[in-house]
Protein backbone atom coordinates (compact mmCIF):
# COMPACT_ATOMS: atom_id res chain seq x y z
CA UNK A 1 0.00 0.00 0.00
CA UNK A 2 1.57 3.18 -1.11
CA UNK A 3 0.97 7.11 -0.94
CA UNK A 4 0.64 9.32 -4.37
CA UNK A 5 3.46 10.41 -3.57
CA UNK A 6 5.50 7.20 -3.33
CA UNK A 7 3.50 5.53 -6.44
CA UNK A 8 4.31 8.73 -8.87
CA UNK A 9 8.26 8.42 -7.45
CA UNK A 10 8.46 4.98 -8.47
CA UNK A 11 6.69 4.99 -11.71
CA UNK A 12 8.76 7.62 -12.15
CA UNK A 13 12.41 5.71 -11.85
CA UNK A 14 11.16 3.19 -13.44
CA UNK A 15 10.16 4.99 -16.27
CA UNK A 16 13.84 6.91 -16.44
CA UNK A 17 15.31 3.22 -16.04
CA UNK A 18 13.65 1.84 -18.92
CA UNK A 19 14.48 5.03 -21.21
CA UNK A 20 18.22 5.50 -19.69
CA UNK A 21 19.23 2.15 -18.50
CA UNK A 22 20.13 4.28 -14.97
CA UNK A 23 17.50 5.76 -12.47
CA UNK A 24 17.37 9.39 -11.60
CA UNK A 25 19.40 11.41 -10.13
CA UNK A 26 17.61 12.94 -6.71
CA UNK A 27 17.85 16.20 -8.53
CA UNK A 28 15.71 14.92 -11.40
CA UNK A 29 13.38 13.22 -8.98
CA UNK A 30 12.65 16.41 -6.55
CA UNK A 31 11.98 18.26 -9.58
CA UNK A 32 9.62 15.58 -10.93
CA UNK A 33 7.20 15.62 -7.49
CA UNK A 34 8.05 19.10 -7.14
CA UNK A 35 9.28 18.81 -3.66
CA UNK A 36 11.26 21.89 -2.48
CA UNK A 37 13.92 19.73 -0.80
CA UNK A 38 15.88 16.44 -1.31
CA UNK A 39 15.14 14.75 2.64
CA UNK A 40 11.71 14.68 1.09
CA UNK A 41 12.61 12.18 -1.83
CA UNK A 42 15.26 10.23 0.41
CA UNK A 43 12.02 9.35 2.65
CA UNK A 44 10.30 8.30 -0.10
CA UNK A 45 12.93 6.12 -1.20
CA UNK A 46 13.22 5.17 2.74
CA UNK A 47 9.74 4.02 2.54
CA UNK A 48 9.68 1.96 -0.96
CA UNK A 49 12.48 0.43 0.44
CA UNK A 50 11.26 -1.08 3.89
CA UNK A 51 7.99 -1.81 1.58
CA UNK A 52 10.25 -4.38 -0.60
CA UNK A 53 10.03 -2.15 -4.17
CA UNK A 54 13.26 -0.72 -4.41
CA UNK A 55 16.89 -2.20 -3.33
CA UNK A 56 19.40 0.67 -2.66
CA UNK A 57 23.46 -0.87 -3.73
CA UNK A 58 26.34 0.36 -1.72
CA UNK A 59 29.21 2.07 -3.47
CA UNK A 60 26.99 2.99 -6.86
CA UNK A 61 25.92 6.67 -8.26
CA UNK A 62 22.48 6.43 -8.61
CA UNK A 63 22.39 3.02 -6.79
CA UNK A 64 18.43 2.30 -6.68
CA UNK A 65 17.27 -1.01 -8.30
CA UNK A 66 13.73 -1.72 -8.50
CA UNK A 67 12.55 -5.34 -6.86
CA UNK A 68 8.92 -5.07 -7.68
CA UNK A 69 6.31 -3.02 -8.95
CA UNK A 70 2.73 -2.74 -7.02
CA UNK A 71 0.22 -4.20 -9.58
CA UNK A 72 -2.10 -1.54 -10.65
CA UNK A 73 1.31 0.03 -11.75
CA UNK A 74 2.12 -2.81 -13.73
CA UNK A 75 -1.13 -2.74 -15.23
CA UNK A 76 -0.83 0.59 -16.72
CA UNK A 77 2.50 -0.15 -17.43
CA UNK A 78 1.45 -2.96 -19.68
CA UNK A 79 -1.60 -1.28 -21.15
CA UNK A 80 0.85 1.62 -22.18
CA UNK A 81 3.12 -0.82 -23.78
CA UNK A 82 0.21 -2.62 -25.64
CA UNK A 83 0.43 -5.75 -23.41
CA UNK A 84 -2.32 -7.44 -22.85
CA UNK A 85 -2.49 -10.31 -19.84
CA UNK A 86 -4.20 -13.62 -21.17
CA UNK A 87 -5.72 -16.10 -18.79
CA UNK A 88 -5.03 -19.37 -19.11
CA UNK A 89 -8.05 -21.91 -18.73
CA UNK A 90 -6.81 -24.93 -17.58
CA UNK A 91 -7.10 -28.27 -15.15
CA UNK A 92 -11.19 -27.05 -14.85
CA UNK A 93 -13.37 -29.84 -13.68
CA UNK A 94 -15.91 -29.85 -16.05
CA UNK A 95 -18.33 -30.53 -13.05
CA UNK A 96 -18.36 -29.93 -9.35
CA UNK A 97 -16.83 -32.16 -7.05
CA UNK A 98 -18.46 -34.75 -4.99
CA UNK A 99 -18.30 -33.32 -1.73
CA UNK A 100 -18.49 -29.68 -2.69
CA UNK A 101 -21.25 -27.54 -1.18
CA UNK A 102 -22.12 -23.98 -2.89
CA UNK A 103 -20.87 -20.85 -1.31
CA UNK A 104 -23.94 -19.50 0.69
CA UNK A 105 -23.69 -15.31 0.60
CA UNK A 106 -26.57 -14.71 1.75
CA UNK A 107 -26.53 -10.99 4.26
CA UNK A 108 -23.06 -10.89 3.04
CA UNK A 109 -21.79 -7.36 1.21
CA UNK A 110 -18.23 -6.68 -0.75
CA UNK A 111 -16.05 -4.23 0.68
CA UNK A 112 -12.73 -2.80 -0.67
CA UNK A 113 -9.60 -4.14 0.79
CA UNK A 114 -7.34 -0.51 0.87
CA UNK A 115 -4.21 -2.52 1.19
CA UNK A 116 -2.40 -3.02 4.80
CA UNK A 117 -2.47 -1.30 7.80
CA UNK A 118 0.33 -1.12 10.58
CA UNK A 119 -0.20 -2.25 14.29
CA UNK A 120 3.45 -1.40 15.10
CA UNK A 121 5.23 1.58 13.49
CA UNK A 122 3.00 3.58 10.70
CA UNK A 123 3.50 2.40 7.73
CA UNK A 124 2.08 3.72 3.70
CA UNK A 125 -1.12 5.86 4.31
CA UNK A 126 -4.10 4.61 2.14
CA UNK A 127 -4.28 4.96 -1.35
CA UNK A 128 -5.59 2.05 -3.21
CA UNK A 129 -7.75 -1.19 -3.76
CA UNK A 130 -6.25 -4.27 -3.19
CA UNK A 131 -8.91 -6.74 -3.48
CA UNK A 132 -12.72 -7.45 -2.39
CA UNK A 133 -13.77 -9.15 0.87
CA UNK A 134 -17.10 -10.12 1.84
CA UNK A 135 -18.32 -9.52 5.30
CA UNK A 136 -21.77 -10.54 6.96
CA UNK A 137 -24.43 -7.00 6.41
CA UNK A 138 -24.76 -6.99 10.42
CA UNK A 139 -21.47 -6.12 10.94
CA UNK A 140 -21.25 -3.24 9.33
CA UNK A 141 -24.58 -0.76 9.53
CA UNK A 142 -24.58 2.49 7.98
CA UNK A 143 -22.47 4.55 6.66
CA UNK A 144 -19.40 3.90 4.51
CA UNK A 145 -17.06 1.07 5.15
CA UNK A 146 -13.76 -0.75 4.18
CA UNK A 147 -11.41 -3.32 5.08
CA UNK A 148 -7.86 -3.40 5.61
CA UNK A 149 -5.09 -5.90 6.24
CA UNK A 150 -3.47 -5.97 9.74
CA UNK A 151 0.58 -5.99 9.78
CA UNK A 152 2.16 -5.90 13.23
CA UNK A 153 1.34 -6.97 16.88
CA UNK A 154 1.09 -3.78 18.17
CA UNK A 155 -2.51 -4.53 18.94
CA UNK A 156 -2.75 -7.91 19.85
CA UNK A 157 -3.98 -7.56 23.56
CA UNK A 158 -7.25 -5.96 22.02
CA UNK A 159 -7.12 -9.02 19.97
CA UNK A 160 -6.00 -8.33 16.75
CA UNK A 161 -3.48 -9.94 14.94
CA UNK A 162 -1.08 -9.67 12.61
CA UNK A 163 -2.95 -10.77 8.95
CA UNK A 164 -6.56 -10.16 10.54
CA UNK A 165 -8.91 -8.04 8.39
CA UNK A 166 -10.41 -5.00 10.11
CA UNK A 167 -13.52 -3.69 9.18
CA UNK A 168 -13.50 0.17 9.39
CA UNK A 169 -16.28 2.82 9.57
CA UNK A 170 -15.33 5.96 7.56
CA UNK A 171 -15.22 8.93 10.01
CA UNK A 172 -13.21 12.11 10.93
CA UNK A 173 -14.18 11.99 14.65
CA UNK A 174 -13.63 9.73 17.39
CA UNK A 175 -14.09 8.90 21.30
CA UNK A 176 -10.83 8.56 23.97
CA UNK A 177 -10.73 4.78 23.92
CA UNK A 178 -11.94 4.24 19.96
CA UNK A 179 -9.50 2.29 17.92
CA UNK A 180 -9.33 4.19 14.86
CA UNK A 181 -7.02 4.47 11.30
CA UNK A 182 -4.99 7.58 11.83
CA UNK A 183 -3.19 9.09 9.71
CA UNK A 184 -0.07 11.13 10.64
CA UNK A 185 1.03 13.85 8.85
CA UNK A 186 -0.49 13.28 5.50
CA UNK A 187 1.76 10.12 5.13
CA UNK A 188 1.59 7.44 6.98
CA UNK A 189 -1.41 5.74 8.62
CA UNK A 190 -1.63 3.48 11.54
CA UNK A 191 -4.20 1.59 13.65
CA UNK A 192 -4.26 2.73 16.60
CA UNK A 193 -6.28 3.62 20.26
CA UNK A 194 -7.37 6.99 20.29
CA UNK A 195 -6.67 9.40 23.35
CA UNK A 196 -7.51 12.99 22.84
CA UNK A 197 -6.26 15.58 25.97
CA UNK A 198 -6.45 19.10 25.22
CA UNK A 199 -4.74 20.11 21.69
CA UNK A 200 -2.93 16.64 21.93
CA UNK A 201 -3.59 13.50 20.54
CA UNK A 202 -1.84 10.58 21.78
CA UNK A 203 -1.97 6.83 19.56
CA UNK A 204 -1.88 4.02 21.73
CA UNK A 205 -0.69 0.47 21.06
CA UNK A 206 -1.83 -2.58 22.76
CA UNK A 207 0.90 -4.40 23.39
CA UNK A 208 3.53 -3.19 25.94
CA UNK A 209 6.46 -3.63 23.62
CA UNK A 210 5.60 -0.54 21.62
CA UNK A 211 5.47 3.05 23.20
CA UNK A 212 2.65 5.74 23.00
CA UNK A 213 3.02 7.69 20.26
CA UNK A 214 2.19 12.01 21.24
CA UNK A 215 1.32 14.25 18.33
CA UNK A 216 -0.20 17.81 17.91
CA UNK A 217 -3.75 17.16 16.81
CA UNK A 218 -3.06 19.22 13.64
CA UNK A 219 -0.53 16.04 12.88
CA UNK A 220 -3.25 13.80 13.45
CA UNK A 221 -6.60 12.99 10.96
CA UNK A 222 -9.23 10.06 12.00
CA UNK A 223 -9.89 7.96 8.53
CA UNK A 224 -12.16 5.30 10.25
CA UNK A 225 -13.02 3.41 13.67
CA UNK A 226 -12.93 0.12 14.22
CA UNK A 227 -16.39 -2.19 13.98
CA UNK A 228 -15.22 -5.46 13.18
CA UNK A 229 -12.68 -8.33 11.95
CA UNK A 230 -12.26 -11.21 9.87
CA UNK A 231 -9.23 -14.27 10.79
CA UNK A 232 -9.04 -16.88 8.77
CA UNK A 233 -7.29 -20.25 9.79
Amino acid sequence: MLTKKQLDLLEFIQKRVARDGVPPSFDEMKEALDLRSKSGIHRLITALEERGFIRRLAHRARALEIVKLPEALQNKLDAASGFTPRVIDGDRPDSRPHAAQPLETGGAIELPVMGRIAAGVPIAAISEISHNVSVPASMVGKGEHYALEVKGDSMIDAGINDGDIVVIRETSTADNGDIVVALVEDAEATLKRYRRNGNAIALEAANPAYETRLYRDDQVKVQGRLVGLIRTY
